[in-house]
Formats: structure tokens, sequence, C-alpha cells
């Protein structure tokens, strides 16, 4: 028996997997190797001006990260930064694009049980063949019926890909970002599902829209399918 919700948008990054946590590193390591340079709270301040100034040229992911680490590290350094530190942090960025897929709690118990009467979709941003690496290490690229990986998350998109499957009205998703998960989607017609996560990168910071009808947050992904049934 189908509820409210016949299509289940997921997020990856940080809601399937973790993510965040291998940039906090990185950017530990940034940091380390920058400190006759800098203090690192100006440096983290750099990095994040970089990393806004760059999402129209390099867009999200690894990636453009690596790229405003260097860009970071030369605009710091007065043009100084030695070449090995350049190459330290070029591996610092071929090291993430290599890590280890790491599911978070219930993900797979969660998406089985609930493919069993909705239709389950991936819907993330970033690098393309970032995005397809980590689901094929994740062994859960099977269970979607369908794949997104966009640029950015904006209400079209949500339009866009839950349209094949019934539109916005019975659809819901679900993620860890509360500005690129819940808040289009919640514009596009859809329900938006808050599942927070430990690390949140700065950028995907924003309030909640408590008063929306059509929000709910929950504390992990294990508690999906009871929400689901409330909604009945």
């Amino acid at each position: 028996m189908r509820t409210k919700v016949t299509t289940i948008g997921f997020d990856a990054d940080d809601t399937l997997w973790q993510n965040e946590q291998f940039f906090r590193l990185t950017q530990e390591r940034f940091a380390e190797l920058l400190s006759d340079f800098v203090d690192p709270d100006h440096l983290a301040a750099r990095l994040v001006a970089a990393e806004r100034r760059n999402l129209g040229r390099y867009g999200f992911g690894i990636k453009g990260f690596t790229l405003s680490m260097i860009e970071a590290a030369i605009e710091v350094s007065d043009a100084k930064v030695p070449a090995s530190v350049i190459a330290e942090l070029i591996d610092a960025g071929q090291e993430m694009l290599a890590h280890p897929i790491e599911l978070l709690p219930h993900v797979e118990d969660v998406i089985t049980e609930l493919s069993r009467d909705h239709a389950i979709l991936l819907i993330t941003k970033g690098d393309l063949l970032d995005q397809e690496r980590k689901l094929a290490q994740s062994g859960l690229g099977e269970m979607f019926e369908a794949v997104e990986i966009v640029s950015d998350k904006v209400p079209g998109v949500y339009t866009r890909a839950f349209a094949p499957f019934g539109g916005t009205s019975t659809a819901m998703m679900v993620g860890n970002s509360v500005k690129s998960d819940v808040i289009p989607a919640l514009e596009a017609g859809a329900w938006g599902i808050h599942v927070p996560h430990d690390l949140t990168w700065e950028y995907e910071l924003a309030d909640e829209p408590a008063a929306h009808a059509r929000f709910r947050q929950i504390e992990d992904l294990g508690q999906l399918p009871k929400l689901i049934r409330e909604l009945v």
C-alpha cells in the first residue's frame, strides 16, 4: 500500500555516506603546510573565500576544492609558496578522490525497505566522475530507479527529476543540507526532510523552514520509514 509519498529522492554526500570529514582532515593538513605563512583562522577564511569565488568556475567537489587550496596558498604566501607544498596539496586532493566509501548508519536497510513501495532516486551535486565513483563503490547503485548528478540544486532540478515519477506533489527529498536538499525541494512542491550531519560545510548552512507544512527533521535515516508511514 502506497502512502502520500510515492517517490523518495536521496542526497548522497553526508546523507548516504561520509564526505565532509575528509574535507576537514585535508583542511587541517592544508593549515600545517601553510603555517609558516599565515595563522590557521585567517587561512581558513581565505580558503572559504576562494571556494565561494570558484564555485561558478569549478562547481562543487574535490577538484574545485583542491584548486581553491592552491589558489589560497599562492595568495597568502604572496606567491612564495614552495612547489613542494603545491605538490602536497595535489596529493591531498588525489587521496580524497581515492578514499573508500563509508556508508552512514541505516542506509542500506532503509533504502531496501522503502524501495519495496516507492520509487527511489539519487539526486546529488558535485563532480560527475567522482560522484559516479562513489556511487559504484557504495554498492547502492542498483537500488535507484534514477540518478541525477547536477551542478547545483535549485527548484527546477527537483521538478525535472520527479516529473517522470508523478511529480513533486507525491515526492520527498531527503538530505543533510537545508540549503540544497530541503528548501529548493519545498519550493518545488515536494516534501523536504532534513537529516542533520555532525559536520556541515559553511556554504550549506541555512535556517530551517520550520513553519512549512511539508518540512520534517529526523535524527537519522533509521527514522525515515516511520515518518513516511505517519504521513498516510
